[in-house]
């Protein structure tokens, strides 16, 4: 249920403040594609792991002086953002306001542990921070689902980013059935990502999603497939068959990637290094090793094995692609709130 502060508690000229804190999560079954792009409603349903260390903290405070003028200030790894990045966040902030019955200006700052916008998923962790950091300091109270929607409003991906370990976003058909929840896991997972690139990819991916559903020729085969793609992930990881569940997220990032390929125009995220990193994950695999390779919207390549072969994965790909940041991750944990005032 949601909880709101009376008249007299929102409008007595206290700035609103919370702190919250989320972790990116990385899509072994992948989504792709909006039925509504205005709710962010996906087409398809996904599975996702979130992972430790790749964190955003973001602060948001509201202004209740009644001295509205509309505008809202972005700051991101201490640099002042305007544009698109600002339209995001105030759209969100816009839900937030009317969910609680408010119209304030916010001020909000967001600091990440990873390359921003350099497709290793930092809108997940971004936007699950900001619902959470917002939510409390507009004295909302949500629960997880709840919660997990208006993430969904901001980015997609950050309504599994609610949640820690692995999640499964059930695509819905509107706003109040299209939320992710937990799933238990037996297995061990980790993932070892390969930076290929932390610079800021050319082709957001909303246009890029955006393309491939209206030009891409595979589009519809890749819908097809990614059903029965979640089917058979979620029996593997029931039955706690690591190999099976890696096979499978390999082959749907594949073709995920060739329906950007075959857009008009194409969608090309793929460098040099990302051919070289495939390859080199085949090769450790083919000597023994869990390892799986899979990529979102952006060059970079994550290695989906067990956390005790991690070291033993990032140790054989540093090896065969030197030059290259190689790190792993365990699974992480789900937002949480940091610090919170304001309210009685």
């Amino acid at each position: 249920m949601i909880a709101r502060h009376n008249g007299e508690a929102l409008d007595d000229g206290t700035g609103y403040h919370a702190v919250a804190s989320a972790n990116a999560n990385i899509a072994l079954i992948k989504y792709w594609g909006k039925a509504d792009e205005a709710l962010i409603i996906p087409r398809m349903s996904s599975l996702s792991l979130t992972l430790a260390d790749l964190e955003t903290t973001t602060s948001v405070s509201f202004d209740r002086s009644g001295r509205r003028t509309g505008h809202d200030r972005l700051y991101i790894d201490d640099s002042e953002r305007e544009g698109k990045a600002l339209q995001r966040v105030s759209a969100l902030l816009d839900v937030v306001r009317d969910m609680a019955g408010m119209d304030a200006d916010a001020v909000v700052s967001s600091h990440n542990t990873m390359p921003y916008e350099a497709g290793l998923a930092s809108s997940s962790s971004a936007f699950a921070a900001l619902a959470a950091a917002a939510s409390h300091a507009a004295g909302l109270q949500l629960d997880e689902r709840e919660l997990s929607r208006l993430a969904r409003r901001g980015s997609g991906s950050a309504c599994r980013s609610v949640y820690g370990g692995m999640a499964l976003w059930h695509a819905g058909h509107d706003d109040a059935s299209s939320y992710a929840e937990h799933i238990d896991c037996p297995l061990d997972l980790a993932i070892v990502v390969i930076l290929v690139s932390g610079e800021q990819k050319k082709i957001p991916s909303r246009e890029a999603m955006r393309r491939s559903v209206q030009t891409s020729a595979l589009y519809d085969a890749w819908v097809r497939s990614g059903a029965d793609d979640l089917e058979q992930a979620l029996e593997a990881v029931k039955l706690g068959d690591v190999a099976r569940l890696g096979a499978i997220v390999q082959s749907n990032s594949l073709g995920m990637h060739a329906t950007m390929m075959t857009a008009r125009p194409p969608v090309m995220y793929w460098l040099p290094g990302s051919v070289a990193a495939l390859q080199a994950v085949d090769e450790v695999r083919q000597g023994g090793l869990n390892a799986w390779a899979t990529m979102d919207a952006g060059p970079n390549v994550k290695v989906l094995t067990t956390q005790r072969e991690a070291a033993r994965v990032e140790h054989d790909l540093r090896a065969a692609l030197p030059g290259f940041e190689v790190h792993s991750h365990v699974a992480g944990p789900g937002v949480r709130l940091r610090t919170t005032q304001g309210h009685a």
